[in-house]
């Protein structure tokens, strides 16, 4: 299976509310874990929460980037906390693995893409190994105590598994539970340690007996085997690949020749060929286009009997996916049903619902203080008794009883039922949830302004022609991008958008020949975020040294991206994270400000918010942008905004067609295509 990079390998402690009951083997599919506390050292991850996920829902964990969505699906993955049943089946897909590809130490070098998908079942795999040693062993007629000593070895190998969970148990359990799983574990390193001893040791007395159960045992295995369809398990794992983006070709390559995305792919795909109870997706779309996308947005939809708990910055993507939303803030996990444009619409309306309630209760106390002035004011005066009881009442009312005036089932509040235990007050204070600080991904409005107008960058029967290709991949392309345009392009992998982007920059690929005209304005300025510019950024410097120049003014542009302090100063380029090296490659092509940005699939390690305030940003950038983005919202919110000179083009059998239709038409187009391609 993929194993986590060693470099980032951290301690995760992680602890929950103890219960009489045994659950290590359980009938139930969900997870419903109390009193959950998951940390990193001295970090607090979460605090106290609620974990309940519920057989067939869709969940999207939604948070700020370095709140620990990650962590928590890492905790959930390995099972390290307490509570969660030892059957339980879960399958975690991590933002990324060592450079193998994700593959075990028995994994071969030269090992199929289809294999590995189809080897990931380790159950499938484990249960025909286990077949087949026995089979050989039933069939060697030469050697009659063969099947004994396969026998045993397979139970001794179960064994191992269970002393493993053993161990396991006794570190993750405490207090008398945590006792009683120490001895545990002691019991049974005695009997593996006797039943290594007999491995080997056979007895002619129980020779029959034991040929019997390996003759039931085979037979077992057989039954669980086409309970698997074992038969059928390349052909399923072939389409999985297909729907993935692969081509029959790049199946029957192995994996070492693939590329990093084309890694991540292939292990989604050993995943989603996996049966599983639970299926946690960390990013699933960083390396996906957009047909390959919607086609893992409808397979997904299908697995009804599956908990899927989903972190993505794709908004569609989660909109379209999530049944109910977790959002983690501020160590604690919020629950809401529905998608994240329901959650947010329903926590704005909260908000202002709030917020007029809050006024108005402040008007109210500040007429009450107004009249328990008063009646103090006239008691004085008049020595009337009446007057102080009556202020002295409204005292009371205005300490005590201010506060939501309505119980949690909506009706009237009731003290032993809504706020138990003990309390200053016999209210709760009204507070407005507050609003998360905003991302800081700032984008220069205005570039340098030109000395005479006309188009920043026009082409005119362009052509470009890999070296070893047989055809074009662009065919006689004419565009013109003035000051002020917005310009998406859509496509298939390898239709040339990249490539055409390149050439209207001037940075062509090498590998190829340009023929056609292409003009550039003189005094504009290019900026070009392309899809290596972060492999491009120097791995050792820090990023202070990497933009130079003057270290205040420097400070003040990264600051503006978000990345402050010693982030800056003192950790090489190496050691951030994928969103802090987008904006590092952001800062190297926003400043000066460009009269043309070209965007080349910026969004891959942003986060939600970060998203959504680039986009926000470039909606007021007066110079022109062209994007590629397999970012749906991205792409429509920047292009297709109204009032501004936005048009989407499809790229694809060598050509540029203007899209009336836009984003929403390409995107009908793609799902035509893979309409019930789901395996």
């Amino acid at each position: 299976m993929p194993r986590e990079k060693k470099t980032t390998t951290t301690t995760i402690q992680a602890t929950s509310q103890q219960t009489r009951f045994n659950l290590e083997e359980t009938a139930s599919k969900e997870l419903d874990l109390k009193g959950v506390h998951i940390s990193i050292g001295k970090r607090e991850i979460i605090s106290d929460a609620h974990l309940k996920l519920s057989t067939g829902v869709h969940y999207v964990l939604v948070g700020r980037n370095g709140t620990g969505k990650s962590t928590l699906l890492r905790a959930i993955g390995e099972k390290l906390i307490p509570g969660i049943a030892r059957n339980l089946r879960i399958l975690f897909l991590q933002q990324s693995y060592d450079s193998d590809g994700g593959r075990d130490e028995e994994g071969e070098g030269e090992e199929g893409v289809l294999e590995f998908v189809v080897r990931s079942d380790k159950v499938r795999t484990n249960t025909l190994r286990r077949f087949e040693l026995l089979k050989r062993a039933l069939d060697n007629t030469e050697d009659p105590t063969d099947a004994v000593r396969i026998l045993r070895m397979l139970k001794h190998e179960g064994r191992m598994v269970e002393l493993e969970e053993a161990k396991k148990a006794a570190t993750l359990r405490s207090g008398t539970r945590g006792m009683k799983a120490r001895k545990e574990l002691k019991a049974l390193e005695v009997v593996v340690a006797e039943e290594e001893a007999q491995l080997q040791i056979i007895n002619d007395e129980t020779v029959a007996e034991e040929t019997d159960e390996a003759i039931n045992t085979l037979g077992e295995l057989e039954t669980a085997l086409e309970a698997m369809s074992a038969a059928t398990a390349e052909a399923r794992a072939q389409q999985l690949l297909l729907g993935l983006g692969f081509t029959p070709k790049m199946i029957a390559q192995p994996l070492s020749s693939l590329s990093g995305g084309w890694r991540m792919r292939t292990i989604l795909a050993s995943l989603l060929f996996q049966p599983c109870d639970i299926l946690l997706l960390d990013e699933p779309t960083n390396f996906l286009d957009l047909p390959s996308l919607l086609w893992l947005e409808g397979y997904l939809q299908t697995m009804t009997e599956t908990i899927l708990l989903l972190v993505t910055h794709d908004r569609a993507f989660a909109d379209t996916l999530a049944d109910e939303i977790i959002v983690l803030r501020e160590a604690k996990l919020e629950r809401f049903p529905g998608n994240l444009a329901a959650y947010e619409t329903a926590r704005a309306e909260n908000q202002r619902r709030l917020t007029r309630m809050k006024e108005a209760q402040d008007r109210q106390k500040e007429h009450m203080e107004a009249t328990i002035a008063g009646n103090v004011r006239a008691a004085r005066a008049s020595g009337d008794d009446k007057k102080l009881k009556q202020a002295a009442s409204r005292q009371k009312k205005l300490d005590e009883r201010m506060g939501y005036q309505v119980g949690i089932r909506g009706g009237k509040f009731k003290l032993n039922r809504d706020l138990a235990g003990f309390h200053n007050s016999v209210r709760d204070e009204i507070e407005i949830p507050p609003d998360d600080p905003a991302a800081r991904l700032a984008v220069p409005s205005t570039p340098a302004e030109l000395r005479f107008p006309g188009p920043l960058v026009s082409c005119e029967n362009l052509s470009f022609t890999y070296t070893d290709a047989e055809a074009p991949v662009l065919e006689k392309i004419t565009l013109t991008i003035h000051l002020g345009d917005r310009i998406g392009l859509v496509g298939l992998n390898g239709a040339g958008k990249s490539t055409l982007v390149a050439c209207l920059v001037d940075t062509p690929p090498s590998n190829g020949k340009i023929t056609g005209t292409l003009t550039h304005h003189p005094k504009s300025l290019v900026g070009y975020f392309s899809q290596a510019a972060i492999d491009s950024l120097p791995q050792e410097q820090t990023t202070l040294s990497l933009l130079g120049g003057d270290e205040h003014e420097t400070r003040g542009i990264l600051a503006s991206l978000g990345l402050v302090g010693a982030t800056v100063s003192d950790l090489p380029v190496s050691r951030l994270s994928g969103g802090q090296k987008v904006r590092v490659a952001l800062a190297r092509v926003l400043h000066p400000p460009p009269h043309l940005l070209v965007l080349d699939e910026v969004t891959t390690h942003l986060d939600a918010d970060s998203v959504v305030t680039l986009a926000e940003g470039l909606k007021e950038f007066e110079g022109a942008v062209v994007i590629i983005s397999h970012d749906r919202w991205f792409t429509s919110a920047v292009v297709e905004e109204e009032g501004k000179n936005g048009r989407v083009y499809m790229v694809g059998k060598g050509k540029v067609r203007h899209l009336t239709g836009g984003v929403a038409a390409f995107e009908k187009r793609v799902r035509k295509s893979v309409k019930g391609n789901f395996g």
